[in-house]
């Protein structure tokens, strides 16, 4: 398509024209949108998770559980890292129980519960 008319300019002896135009609209990729496992087992892996979630398509869900066994210290450097990339992205984590972090893209956001306030124990017996 686009060749094509670069090709025509180039061969067509009627004359050198000023410019070509190039519509490069027809030739959109359509990216879909990938759930990706991983398992954070060493410091080292974030760098490979962070590198799915720059691409801008990628929603990733992080079993933290090997690390967490092995070294609180380097997990809360993992995940402080995780974040900021996220928040970088403009993009959303949150932890599902305690083995599992969600990372989205700035796309997709993740449902978090209102917090509920506690009720005061004297409210409780007045009504």
């Amino acid at each position: 398509m686009i060749f094509d008319k670069i090709k025509r300019a180039f061969s067509s002896n009627e004359g050198d024209p000023e410019y070509i135009e190039i519509d490069l609209g027809k030739e959109v990729k359509k990216s879909k949108v990938l759930v990706r496992p991983f398992v954070l087992k060493s410091f080292e892996d974030v760098n490979f998770i962070l590198n799915s979630l720059r691409e801008g398509f990628t929603i990733g869900i992080i079993d933290i559980k090997p690390l967490r066994s092995k070294d609180l210290i380097e997990l809360k450097r993992a995940i402080s890292k995780i974040k900021k990339t996220a928040d970088a992205l403009e993009g959303h984590i949150a932890g599902f129980g305690e083995n599992v972090i969600i990372v989205t893209p700035q796309f997709a956001e993740i449902y978090k519960t209102p917090e509920r306030k506690p009720v005061p124990k004297d409210n409780l017996l007045e009504g």
